[in-house]
């Protein structure tokens, strides 16, 4: 919208929430491959490629992410529902890989192994993203892999003539 008493709309691809993260210059996000949306003309997108061999292999995502610098809104797209949390100095959460949608740059990541025989049969798979503050870190609460997932049982398997 280039004037007052103007709008302008835009739709996730999935369900889910778009969340605007407002940059000031001094901070940068750090979101998932799919995350962007929209943005306004002082946010610059680049490709940030994972530091870690093991997050990128078994972090879900893979080796390259979204880069969010500058100044003004950047629009991300989260699957399901994002809650946001603000990390501690030193302060560490586990999550499944895929449900992280974007984090500052401040926070480290890594993989870390789930512990447990019944763990790693029963839950969600074999590793945890391991995510240490200080920052920002916000999370889907429902991937598009696992939504497929979840959509499976419903689906039709043969066709009927």
């Amino acid at each position: 919208a280039q004037e007052d008493n103007q709008e302008i709309g835009f739709a996730a691809r999935t369900p889910g929430k778009i969340m605007p993260i407002r940059l000031d210059g001094t901070n940068t996000i750090i979101g998932q491959k799919n995350a962007f949306l929209a943005a306004e003309d002082g946010v610059d997108l680049d490709i940030y490629f994972r530091k870690s061999l093991g997050a990128g292999i078994f972090g879900g995502e893979g080796f390259i992410l979204q880069k969010f610098t500058g100044t003004g809104i950047v629009f991300l797209e989260v699957d399901g529902e994002a809650i946001e949390r603000e990390l501690g100095p030193g302060e560490t959460i586990l999550l499944d890989p895929g449900h992280i949608a974007a984090l500052e740059e401040t926070v480290d990541y890594g993989i870390e192994r789930v512990k447990g025989a019944k763990n790693i049969l029963f839950g969600e798979g074999l590793f945890f993203a391991r995510l240490q503050g200080p920052g920002k870190v916000w999370i889907q609460t429902m991937p598009l892999s696992k939504l497929a997932e979840a959509l499976i049982p419903f689906l039709p398997t043969t066709t009927e003539k």
